[in-house]
C-alpha cells in the first residue's frame, strides 16, 4: 500500500528549536533541544557509565520508533476489537430477541399442547415442537450471518473496519501529499535563495577580486614611492649630521595645514643649537608638470613652515618640463635629480648645501656677502655637476673610457667641491667682517 511506502523527507518539525531531516534511511537532526528531564537523566547516567552520549540518543530514538509504531499497530487491533465487540453485542442483542420472541412462541404452543382436548404424548409434542423451533431459529439465524446487506452485523463490521482503514489510509496519502507540495515549494525557494546567493557572492567575489587587485597596485605604488622617500630622507639624515643639522622625516605626517606635503623638514643647526632656518624636501619618483610642481613646493614650504623648498626626483627624465635641475626659482626652490637606488650622490648633497647657504644668508640680513661671487660660484658647481652626470652616463655605454671617464669625474667633483668650499667661505667671511 502506498502508506507503506517509504517517502524522502529532507526536513520534518520534530521539536522547535531544530530541524530535522529524513535522507533515505538515516534521520539528520540539527541544532535540536528536547525538553526532557528523564532523557537527560538518562543519557547523563549513560555518560557516567561510559557509554557515548551519541550513540545512547540514536538508540534511545530507534527504541522509540519502535514503539510508536507498536502503539500505532495496537490502536488499529484495539478499534477493529471494538467494532466487533460493538457487532457482537449487536448479534447478542438480535438472538436475545429472536430466542425471547420463540420462547413465548414455544410457551403459547406448549399451553395450548398440555390442552384438555389432546391426548397426544406431552414429552413427544415437547420434542417436536423444540426441533422444529430449533430448525427455524437455526435457518434464520444462517440466513441473517450469509446475507451481504447491512442486516448482517459482520457486514456491518466489515464496512465500518473497512472505511476506517480507507479514510486512515486517505489521511496518510493526504499527509504525504502536503509533506511532498511543501518540500517542493521549500525546495524551490532554497534552490532560488542559493542561486541568489551565488550571484550575490559572485559579485561579492568579483568586487573583493576587483578591490585586491587595486589595493595591491596601490600597495606597490606605495611601496615603491615610500622606499625612494625613505632612502632619499636616510641620504639627507646623514647631511644633516655632519652638519650639525636635524633630518625629521615628515611624509608620513600631517602639517599644520592638514595634509602631508613635504616629506623630509631640516633643521639647520639644531642638532647642536637653536634652529636657523628650515628647508622642505619633496621626493617624487614620477614626473611633475610645472603647475604641479610649483602647486607641491608651495604647499610643502606652507605646511612644514620652511625657508627653502628642494624638489628631489628619480633621475633626470623626470624633472619637470622646461625647467633645469640646480637652478633656483622664485627664490626659494630647488630641483635635484638623483639616482633612485642610491639617492646620496654629488647631485643631493649639492642641493642641500646649497639650500642651507641660501637659508643662512636669507635669515641674516647683517651678513655683507658678495652675492655675485656666490652666484659665479653656484653657477660653476651646477655646470660641472652637469658634465659629470654626462660623464656618469658614458660611464655606462663606454666599456674601454671606463678609467679616463672616471679620472674626468673624480676632477669635477673636486671642481664641484672646491666652488661649495668657494662659496662657504664667502658667507663665513662676511660673518666675521
Amino acid at each position: 500500500m502506498e502508506a507503506s511506502e517509504k517517502h524522502p523527507v529532507d526536513q520534518l518539525p520534530l521539536q522547535s528549536g531544530g530541524a530535522v531531516r529524513a535522507l533515505g534511511d538515516k534521520l539528520v537532526i540539527e541544532a535540536l533541544t528536547v525538553n526532557d528531564e528523564r532523557a537527560a537523566q538518562f543519557v547523563r547516567e549513560r555518560a557516567e557509565a561510559g557509554h557515548d552520549p551519541a550513540t545512547t540518543v540514536a538508540s534511545a530514538i530507534e527504541v522509540g520508533a519502535r514503539v510508536l509504531g507498536n502503539e500505532q499497530t495496537a490502536a488499529n487491533v484495539d478499534y477493529v476489537k471494538r467494532e466487533l465487540q460493538d457487532g457482537l453485542g449487536s448479534l447478542n442483542r438480535e438472538l436475545g430477541e429472536t430466542l425471547e420472541a420463540g420462547s413465548s412462541e414455544l410457551a403459547e404452543r406448549l399451553a395450548g399442547a398440555f390442552g384438555a382436548d389432546r391426548s397426544d404424548s406431552v414429552q413427544a409434542q415437547i420434542k417436536t415442537m423444540v426441533g422444529e423451533h430449533l430448525d427455524k431459529r437455526v435457518g434464520e439465524l444462517t440466513r441473517l450471518l450469509s446475507s451481504d446487506d447491512a442486516s448482517n452485523p459482520l457486514v456491518a463490521i466489515q464496512m465500518r473496519a473497512t472505511k476506517a482503514m480507507l479514510d486512515s489510509e486517505e489521511r496518510h496519502r493526504r499527509q504525504l501529499t502536503d509533506i511532498r507540495e511543501s518540500h517542493s515549494k521549500e525546495s524551490r525557494g532554497l534552490q532560488e535563495q542559493v542561486a541568489a546567493l551565488r550571484e550575490a557572492l559572485g559579485r561579492v567575489f568579483e568586487k573583493q577580486e576587483g578591490d585586491e587587485r587595486v589595493a595591491e597596485a596601490e600597495e606597490a605604488g606605495t611601496r615603491k614611492g615610500r622606499s625612494f622617500e625613505e632612502r632619499v630622507h636616510d641620504a639627507l639624515e646623514g647631511l644633516a649630521e655632519a652638519r650639525g643639522d636635524l633630518a625629521i622625516h615628515t611624509g608620513h605626517v600631517k602639517g599644520e595645514g592638514g595634509s602631508k606635503k613635504g616629506d623630509t623638514v631640516v633643521e639647520i643647526g639644531a642638532a647642536e643649537g637653536q634652529c636657523a632656518g628650515k628647508i622642505v624636501f619633496e621626493d617624487k619618483d614620477r614626473q611633475l608638470s610645472k603647475n604641479k610642481m610649483r602647486e607641491e613646493l608651495n604647499g610643502a614650504l606652507a605646511e612644514r613652515e620652511a625657508d627653502f623648498a628642494v624638489l628631489v626626483v628619480a633621475g633626470e627624465e623626470r624633472i619637470p618640463s622646461g625647467h633645469e635641475q640646480l637652478t633656483e626659482y622664485e627664490g626659494n626652490k630647488i630641483i635635484v635629480a638623483v639616482d633612485p637606488e642610491e639617492p646620496d650622490g654629488l647631485g643631493l648633497r649639492l642641493a642641500y648645501r646649497y639650500a642651507r647657504l641660501r637659508v643662512v644668508m636669507a635669515r641674516d640680513r647683517s651678513l655683507e656677502v658678495d652675492a655675485a661671487g656666490v652666484r659665479d660660484a653656484a653657477e660653476a658647481a651646477r655646470a660641472a655637476l652637469k658634465r659629470a652626470q654626462a660623464v656618469r652616463l658614458a660611464i655606462g655605454n663606454i666599456d674601454t673610457s671606463a678609467k679616463k671617464a672616471r679620472e674626468g669625474i673624480d676632477g669635477m667633483i673636486a671642481e664641484v667641491e672646491s666652488e661649495l668650499i668657494r662659496i662657504e667661505s664667502l658667507v663665513a667671511g662676511s660673518d666675521g667682517d
